[in-house]
């Protein structure tokens, strides 16, 4: 009995070994991330890698992220929107109010963080910003004064301008807000405004026309993926009509534009990788407040200064924070 009564027990520590390695020989389950973008843009997938590397997670190592872009084509967003529910990510990253859209049409569980997106609660995305309900939190891209200060801009490098265009998006909710801010701003600094409306690409050029044809002196763009989609023809035709053009983001500025004033772009793509570490680690959409952004850039192109024969100040210079020679 006592042989038996130790078999018996070295049976049992076998099982459990064994039972021990087989757990250990399982894989750790990755988790997977989704990303969608209106257009692509390397440069925003490199921040928010850069963001996860400071978290400790490495792609190909312990995180997967699954890349889908429009390519300024926004009716494929809810084809792609839904091909990245399909493949049962753990949490997805977009940019723009049109990818926001397509993925709240998909899904109302899987988390989403949003990064370069404007005014949430009035598109509504979220309830609030303190408290976003559902499944979207992240951050927008919208501050308040933005619209003068922009205007602001463009009025000292050339203080005789007197008409400025504005691309505009009708259908985007925000851009009401937006050319509303315009519109106030260009009062106190005595502009005149002129909407001009672009809701596809083939409408660029058209825009460029009415613009020489109401002599306009400057142009402002508004964010919005087609003009993002069509950045570099935007900015070369400003050149050709030597126009000075005030753009919302440094890169912008980088592939041609005169100056451009907002959020960064980069850090907004950085900071979302706070929320997909808090999700992945267990917090819930509805528990992260939304962030507006904290990081504004105003950048000069020197280059196309010369290009439309046009003297920034050194006081305006003195005030960038990064200058293009």
């Amino acid at each position: 009995m006592k042989k038996a009564g130790v078999l018996s027990i070295l049976f049992v520590v076998v099982l459990l070994a064994v039972a021990v390695m087989a757990e250990a020989q399982q894989p750790t389950k990755v988790p997977r991330i989704g990303v969608l973008q209106a257009t692509n843009a390397p440069f925003q997938h490199e921040a928010l890698l850069q963001g996860l590397r400071e978290f400790g997670y490495a792609e190909g190592k312990n995180i997967a992220i699954e890349y889908r872009s429009a390519d300024g084509q926004l009716e494929r967003l809810p084809e792609l929107a839904a091909e990245l529910v399909r493949l049962k990510v753990d949490v997805i990253v977009a940019a723009s109010n049109p990818a926001i859209i397509a993925l709240k049409k998909a899904t109302q569980t899987i988390p989403i963080v949003m990064t370069v997106v404007a005014d949430p609660v009035g598109a509504g995305f979220i309830a609030s910003l303190a408290r976003p309900g559902g499944n979207i939190t992240g951050l927008t891209n919208i501050a308040e004064q933005l619209s003068g200060k922009r205007l602001e801009l463009l009025k000292e490098i050339n203080p005789k301008i007197a008409r400025v265009a504005v691309f505009r998006n009708p259908t985007i909710p925000t851009h009401a807000v937006l050319w509303k801010e315009t519109q106030d701003a260009s009062q106190v600094l005595g502009l005149k405004v002129l909407p001009l409306d672009i809701q596809g690409p083939d409408e660029i050029e058209r825009a460029f026309g009415a613009m020489v044809k109401e002599h306009a002196e400057a142009l402002i763009v508004l964010p919005q993926p087609v003009t993002s989609s069509k950045q570099e023809h935007i900015v070369e035709l400003a050149a050709k009509n030597r126009l000075p053009g005030m753009y919302p983001f440094a890169d912008d500025v980088e592939a041609g534009g005169l100056m451009a004033y907002g959020p960064s772009r980069a850090d907004l793509w950085r900071r979302g990788a706070v929320y997909v570490d808090k999700i992945l680690k267990g917090r819930k959409p509805v528990d992260l407040p939304v962030e507006q952004p904290t990081k504004f850039e105003f950048v000069i192109n020197l280059k196309t200064a010369k290009l439309i024969g046009l003297t920034i100040p050194p006081n305006v210079l003195a005030r960038a924070d990064k200058v293009i020679k």
